[in-house]
């Protein structure tokens, strides 16, 4: 007979976190089909049963709902692919965007009253009074909420923006990683304003440490396009004796879509790529064909970068290049999904560059 798991041997065999409890849940749903009985009437599970659970683990892990995975699950892609399954993917990617809409929304007005500095606290206290007003006087509904709003923003005009101080109310907790890293995460936020950016920031253990020798060994920088090029601080990367380097060297891409195309229309460009020096760093924000054609190389050791920062546009290339970066055993920094772009990819390399190089008032001086 082959050998059988009680639901407690099952749940240790599979971890993540499982217990009895959802896996009885996951009987209700469907999800696990109903086991056989001892003669005592307990559950018993097979080793079919352990990687199907893992299945599921795993698909939850990664975002999917439970519904989506029981579909997932039985689906036979060879002849259940149809429109119709397709179509209800769709509706529930529809469902979720529009929750994180409304999601969105009230981030947007917690960052309202969380993200105001020291000279906006007065005008904090003000708004959370007549908030609680508002939960009284219902009557003024959303033409109240607007007043008060406008009366605030007519007032901001009084003092700049601080920056770090508003970030310091809505940041997460980021004591755990060094200063250089917590400063990089501060300018990718502060550079495309949303702070669930820190989620999808990767960093390698190398990465800070690769990227400080490399640099200041005045390297060769490698972007994929001249947007990437043209948001770079040469001024500090002069004074490093740093090169920069325009991978697809054509004025006229300025997007992923043209980055993309380039790249594979022309053999020079892929030609280009195996040339870049040894302990160079490559900068990667549009094309995740670039990305990924940077990880093959660095597979093959035909290629050998210190860092690689990789953040490019896209919404199945660029997620998977970014997973295969991080893999490697090379300086990484990655912002993990769909997320990325050239401002972004230069705001990286510019964050290491300054944790050299100090900025006083004016850094003309570094070009003396």
């Amino acid at each position: 007979m082959a050998k059988t798991l009680t639901i407690k041997e099952l749940t240790n065999a599979v971890g993540g976190g499982i217990t009895p409890r959802m896996v009885r849940h996951y009987h209700q749903l469907g999800l696990l089909p109903q086991p056989k009985r001892s003669s005592s009437n307990y559950r018993l599970y097979t080793d079919k049963d352990v990687i199907r659970l893992q299945r599921i683990v795993a698909l939850k892990q990664q975002g999917f709902q439970l519904n989506h995975i029981r579909q997932i699950l039985e689906v036979e892609p060879e002849t259940d692919m149809s429109a119709g399954f397709i179509a209800q993917l769709q509706q529930q990617y529809q469902s979720v965007m529009q929750q994180i809409s409304q999601l969105r929304q009230t981030a947007s007005a917690l960052e309202g009253l969380l993200g105001r500095d020291r000279n906006c606290q007065i005008m904090q206290a003000e708004v959370l009074a007549q908030l609680k007003l508002l939960e009284v006087e219902t009557k003024t509904g959303l033409s109240g909420l607007e007043k008060l709003w406008s009366g605030l923003d007519a007032r901001v005009h009084a003092h700049p923006e601080a920056f770090q101080e508003s970030l310091q109310h809505l940041l997460p907790d980021l004591s755990n990683r060094s200063e250089i890293e917590q400063d990089l995460i501060s300018k990718l936020v502060l550079a495309c304003g949303d702070v669930s950016l820190v989620s999808f920031v990767r960093l390698n253990q190398q990465a800070i440490a690769s990227s400080r020798k490399t640099l200041t060994s005045g390297c060769q920088i490698v972007v994929d396009i001249p947007t990437v090029a043209a948001a770079l601080d040469m001024t500090r990367l002069a004074h490093l004796n740093c090169h920069v380097e325009i991978l697809i060297d054509n004025p006229h891409v300025t997007s992923a879509t043209e980055a993309e195309k380039e790249f594979w229309q022309h053999q020079e460009w892929q030609d280009k790529l195996l040339q870049v020096s040894d302990g160079c760093i490559i900068v990667v924000g549009y094309a995740p064909s670039v990305l990924l054609s940077v990880c093959e190389a660095i597979q093959k050791q035909k290629i050998h970068p210190a860092l690689v920062i990789g953040m490019p546009i896209g919404f199945s290339h660029a997620p998977a290049a970014k997973r295969q970066l991080m893999q490697l055993s090379v300086g990484a920094i990655a912002i993990e999904g769909t997320l990325g772009g050239g401002l972004l990819a230069a705001t990286a390399l510019n964050a290491l560059v300054e944790s050299l190089i100090e900025k006083p008032d004016c850094h003309c001086y570094l070009s003396c």
